[in-house]
């Protein structure tokens, strides 16, 4: 996915040079990048000691929703598992894909109104994804929980042989049942062991049936075993397997109980087919009204830094560039000599230290340029 850069210069004779300038540099000259215009409304500017609070405030809710974005993103690619290939085709905002939404930006007047301080369009954006982080987490706790649990089941019905649930393994007919008197064990025993077994199950104890033993299953490290012996030694014979590394385990064969746990496998497959459906489709209109939020919130820092950076009347050109990866350097380069009029400080001191702290303007812990520049890193999931 993309890296953009959205930038700003001050309006020439019309915002439409400004643009046309910037092309004729970056593209016709040097084709370093693909440009677009980036469209912001004419919003309420406010008092300047309200645009100093703002630049920060905006900084963090960009950060904020950065985050939230991802992590959507990133669940909606463990959600899907097996079709994590078709991730990006479910990461849309406005039915678009994102490049094609970044090149096409619109403010969303609906969501958005204009008319509105700056204070209060981002606070409609905090609050509306604060309700979605919340609402994720809800929604991923209950799936991650069922998920969990028909993972455990899995696991025990396919795991070794010390630890898995035997159900699956074994038949009535394996069993004594009823029986006052008898009762059938069942006992793990490594296959280098096996002839040791089938020489000595017998004389472990006393009233152990003659020829009882019958190997179950094979996992091809250990044997599954049956015995049959009086219930009143069961428990002096588990200790003398034990003493021979032969592992009783504790299983009743009833019939209720093992379809129980095959009822209980299917409920959960059930479940988690059953919420797949809705939960992909609410991750999908969830990260596309949160991305499409994190853009708006872009624009407005973008408003509010060109605002306090070229000051009023507000003129300025917004402008999305997507730099040709090859070309990075060479873009920055000829960006900072197109608009090295605009702050030669900035470009003295990006020389020395490669950033700069300007009180109010919240480009401290990012690069500062001659311009108002800001990234957009589309790349929203780890690989």
């Amino acid at each position: 996915m993309a890296e953009f850069w959205l930038i700003s210069a001050p309006g020439d004779k019309t915002c439409q040079q400004t643009f046309d300038k910037l092309n004729l540099h970056v593209s016709q000259n040097n084709n370093l990048s693909i440009n677009y215009k980036f469209n912001i409304p004419d919003l309420k500017v406010g008092t300047l000691d309200v645009l100093v609070g703002m630049s920060d405030d905006l900084g963090k809710l960009d950060t904020y929703c950065e985050g939230v974005t991802r992590r959507i993103a990133q669940y909606l690619g463990e959600v899907l598992e097996d079709q994590r290939d078709k991730l990006h085709e479910n990461l849309l905002a406005n039915g678009m894909d994102l490049n094609t939404y970044m090149t096409r930006f619109q403010w969303d007047l609906a969501k958005y109104p204009i008319k509105q301080s700056l204070k209060n369009v981002s606070e409609i954006i905090g609050k509306q994804v604060s309700q979605i982080e919340t609402d994720l987490k809800t929604k991923a706790q209950a799936y991650n929980n069922l998920k969990g649990n028909l993972q455990n089941l899995e696991r025990k019905a396919t795991g070794s042989l010390l630890s898995r649930y035997l159900g699956d393994l074994v038949k009535k007919e394996d069993f004594v049942t009823d029986s006052e008197y008898l009762t059938t064990l069942l006992v793990v025993v490594p296959k280098s062991y096996i002839h040791e077994w089938e020489s000595k199950y017998e004389t472990l104890t006393d009233m152990v049936v003659p020829r009882s033993t019958k190997t179950l299953y094979d996992d091809g490290e250990n044997c599954l075993c049956s015995v049959i012996l009086f219930k009143r030694v069961a428990d002096e014979y588990k200790h003398k397997c034990r003493e021979s590394k032969f592992l009783v385990r504790d299983f009743e064969y009833n019939e209720d109980e093992l379809a129980k746990g095959k009822n209980e496998v299917t409920k959960l497959e059930a479940d988690k087919k059953k919420q797949f459906g809705p939960l992909v489709k609410w991750l999908k209109v969830n990260f596309g009204e949160c991305f499409t939020a994190w853009i708006h919130v872009k624009a407005l820092r973008v408003f509010v830094e060109s605002v306090l950076r070229y000051g009023l009347p507000v003129n300025f050109q917004a402008m999305l560039l997507l730099p040709h990866k090859k070309s990075v350097r060479r873009l920055r380069e000829v960006l900072n000599q197109l608009y090295a009029h605009l702050d030669s400080t900035a470009l003295s001191n990006i020389d020395m230290t490669g950033q700069m702290d300007i009180p109010g303007i919240n480009m401290a812990t990012a690069e500062y340029y001659p311009y108002v520049y800001l990234k957009i890193n589309l790349d929203l999931v780890d690989h």
